[in-house]
């Protein structure tokens, strides 16, 4: 559904991996920059990989294609999305985590990260997947369809970083919110960081998720 994803290889073989989703109107390029930023260890295992969203029209734009992982039919008084395209984009994220888990990397070593529309598909995936996850980051984003994913499965507990700017102008913090507070009440253990800052990442959370993704795949 999309084009080749961008696959950064670890110094040593990997036995990690995070599947890392962009925002609506970005590409797979968008938070290379994020990776070298967190500073890793030179011996690290961890495969990042950078999935492209198709591009096709945003109705809420006026009709103009850019890439994006479902259309949004509107933001007024409440979002309404093309939730066919989110399916099959949630799906896309399962089969990547299924290639990988066929490389040899574990379920319980794999992380699923987006950002804005990116956060949402990941949620959704993970939630799916029922998998052992080694955990969720979801930034700046919000909830379609979490409640009723959230209802129909009952997966491990995750572990899941949620991350918003209380400045953005996009997506209302209290968006992000839900998402963590929508996880939480299903048993899933939630950390929650709030940051000066609109819609986009800022040092103080690059340093978060450093520290928590150190955490959750045992780097020094």
């Amino acid at each position: 559904m999309s084009s080749e994803a961008l696959i950064i290889e670890p110094p040593v073989p990997a036995d990690a991996c995070v599947i890392w989703l962009h925002g609506l109107g970005a590409d797979r390029y968008d938070f290379v920059p994020v990776v070298r930023a967190l500073e890793l260890p030179a011996d690290h295992c961890v495969r990042f990989i950078f999935p492209q969203a198709p591009t096709r029209p945003v109705t809420i734009n006026n009709g103009f294609p850019m890439p994006c992982w479902f259309d949004i039919l509107a933001i007024s008084p409440q979002r309404v999305m093309n939730t066919q395209q989110l399916d099959e984009s949630v799906a896309m994220v399962r089969e990547l985590v299924a290639q990988q888990m066929a490389q040899g990397i574990a379920a319980e070593r794999i992380v699923l990260a987006g950002f804005s529309q990116g956060g949402a598909i990941v949620l959704r995936a993970a939630v799916d997947s029922e998998l052992p996850l080694a955990g969720v980051m979801a930034l700046s984003t919000y909830a379609p369809t979490l409640a009723e994913a959230l209802e129909r499965h009952k997966g491990p507990a995750l572990e899941v970083f949620v991350a918003h700017g209380e400045h953005d102008d996009i997506l209302h913090a209290n968006l992000g919110r839900e998402v963590h507070d929508l996880m939480a009440a299903a048993g899933h253990r939630c950390q929650w960081h709030a940051y000066a800052m609109g819609h986009e990442v800022c040092p103080q959370e690059i340093g978060d998720i450093r520290q928590w993704l150190s955490g959750r795949l045992g780097l020094r």
